[in-house]
């Protein structure tokens, strides 16, 4: 992973603690601020500067202290934090701070964490307290303007980071419709080829039962296959539902092209002739490719089981350098037999395609009999592919 991937995992890792865990977040928050405000009181200070008592450090504590409540009541916190930095500063006058670190830390949690009306309200606020904090310190217009500055900045950057946590709550959303597109397509997938094939066997049963007995047999044992394949799919997708975060298993532990001649005996055993044939040399496959291509495979066969009333099929799969054609041929009744554009099937494979930039164009056949579907898919490198 590297160095910086290991850092970039830490970060993550202490993210969704800080998530997990807000009061010990802002505890330490505090601490970190108190550590600050400490420093004026340990350094050493000339005769001329005021003297560094414990009663001002205490009363420097207690401005910090109410930080530990800045979630829960910021606009609250915000005024306990103004009166005791007035009390600070007219009762005991201790060292001053070369930041208002308090006020810039509750400032920046008013505007990542307030409605809009307390922001104003915040902003009208400071609007007076900054200059008469100001006027009672220097009176200076390069410490006014120097705060304002800052407490503008804590304030902008509040927003932000607003933005970046909506912007990664929508990119959330997405994902998981993303996610629950992609589930809806396997499940599509797995259901509508096996009960395809399914009902396919189970009507030609009753007749092999009367004519051809051992043909009966194995139309039956066929259905038992592809019900227990269908079902070990199943269980695999949604045991990968069931997985936590840390889920050793990937992700997409799909079929991929060396499950094709399996799936094309599974379709055979229904009665559909069906040729399979590789062009080029085989080359190496993400795993999300190889994965689509068998589910294009599938749900084109199973167009042609429910769809065409065919009798042959040819799959044919070309591979060549930065691409994979995949094409599936039947001599059915063609695109009036209902594999034309519409329905789920040729959308959940245009979708495939799509998915890894991949194009789908589908007709009739050679000659104009039967149907056709030609799918592109780009393939990376093989060093991509590695990665």
């Amino acid at each position: 992973m590297g160095i910086r991937g290991d850092v970039r995992a830490r970060w993550e890792r202490a993210r969704t603690w800080g998530a997990a865990n807000p009061w010990a977040v802002d505890v330490g928050i505090a601490l970190l601020v108190q550590a600050a405000m400490t420093m004026p009181f340990v350094v050493p200070r000339g005769p001329e500067l005021e003297p560094a008592t414990w009663a001002a450090y205490g009363l420097t504590t207690l401005t910090v202290v109410p930080l530990v409540w800045r979630r829960r009541a910021p606009v609250a916190v915000l005024l306990a934090i103004l009166a005791t930095s007035a009390l600070y500063k007219l009762a005991l006058e201790g060292p001053g701070q070369p930041l208002p670190y308090t006020g810039l830390v509750i400032v920046y949690t008013i505007a990542l964490l307030s409605p809009t009306w307390k922001r104003l309200a915040t902003a009208g606020l400071l609007a007076v307290a900054v200059p008469v904090s100001v006027g009672l310190n220097t009176g200076s217009a390069r410490e006014l303007t120097f705060s304002l500055f800052v407490f503008a900045a804590a304030y902008v950057f509040g927003r932000l980071q607003d933005a970046r946590q909506r912007a990664h709550l929508i990119e959330a959303e997405r994902a998981a419709a993303r996610e629950r597109a992609r589930i809806a397509r396997e499940m599509h997938d797995i259901l509508s080829h096996a009960v395809s094939l399914m009902i396919v066997q189970a009507e030609a049963g009753p007749v092999a039962v009367r004519t051809a007995p051992e043909r009966a047999e194995a139309a039956f044992d066929a259905i038992s296959e592809t019900g227990r394949e269908a079902m070990t799919q199943l269980r695999q997708m949604l045991g990968l539902l069931r997985e936590g975060p840390e889920g050793a298993p990937p992700r997409e532990p799909q079929p991929d092209l060396s499950g094709i001649p399996t799936l094309v005996e599974r379709v055979r055993s229904g009665g559909l002739l069906v040729e399979y044939t590789t062009e080029g040399g085989v080359r190496a496959l993400p795993a999300a490719t190889g994965a689509s291509a068998y589910r294009i495979v599938q749900e084109a066969l199973t167009n042609v089981v429910k769809h065409a009333g065919a009798r042959r099929a040819d799959v044919r799969l070309a591979h060549a350098v930065g691409v994979l054609r995949v094409t599936v041929t039947d001599d059915g009744r063609g695109p009036d037999g209902g594999t034309g554009s519409g329905g789920h099937g040729l959308t959940g494979i245009r979708e495939r395609a799509a998915a890894h930039g991949g194009t789908v164009t589908a007709g009739p056949g050679p000659g104009g009999r039967g149907f056709e579907v030609r799918v592109l898919l780009p393939v990376p490198s093989t060093a991509e592919v590695g990665r």
